[in-house]
C-alpha cells in the first residue's frame, strides 16, 4: 500500500487555514497596470531613441531657448561646434521622429518645436495623479 505523505502532512498543518485570494487582492493596488498601449509605447521609443543623443538634445535645448522659438540651420553649427552635414543629419532624425517641425525661407531652414511632442514624451513618464507630493520630490532627488 502506498501513502502519499505530502499530502496527509499538507491536510495536517493547513487543513484548517482558509485561503482568501480577494482579501490579498484589495491590500495593494495592482503592479502591472499602465496607460501606454503597445502600439503607443513603441511610438514613443522611437522619438526617445532619437533625442538619446548629446548633440541632439544640445541642439533641442538651443532651438527651444530662443526667443522666436525657432532656429535657422545656419546658426545651430557654431555653438555646438559641429559641421553642417552633422547638424543637417541630426536635425533630421528629430524631424522624423516629429519632435521638430522646419519651414524653408529662401536658402536656410528654420526649425522649432513641435511642443504637443514633447509633451507627449513628458505625460508618458509623469506619474499618476494620486501619487503624493512627497513621492514626486523623492523620485526628483534620485
Amino acid at each position: 500500500m502506498c501513502v502519499d505523505i505530502d499530502s496527509c502532512i499538507d491536510n495536517c498543518q493547513y487543513g484548517g487555514m482558509k485561503k482568501s485570494v480577494s482579501v490579498l487582492s484589495t491590500c495593494c493596488p495592482p503592479v502591472l497596470q499602465g496607460r501606454l498601449s503597445q502600439a503607443d509605447a513603441e511610438e514613443l521609443a522611437g522619438t526617445f531613441k532619437a533625442i538619446a543623443d548629446p548633440a541632439r538634445l544640445r541642439l533641442l535645448n538651443f532651438i527651444a531657448a530662443q526667443p522666436s522659438g525657432e532656429a535657422c540651420v545656419c546658426y545651430l553649427m557654431k555653438p555646438l561646434d559641429i559641421s553642417q552635414p552633422t547638424v543637417s543629419h541630426h536635425l533630421k532624425v528629430m524631424y522624423d521622429a516629429g519632435l521638430l517641425d522646419r519651414e524653408r525661407r529662401g536658402t536656410w531652414v528654420y526649425y522649432r518645436i513641435v511642443p504637443e511632442r514633447l509633451g507627449a514624451l513628458r505625460d508618458a513618464l509623469a506619474f499618476a495623479s494620486n501619487h503624493h507630493p512627497q513621492e514626486k520630490t523623492a523620485a526628483r532627488k534620485r
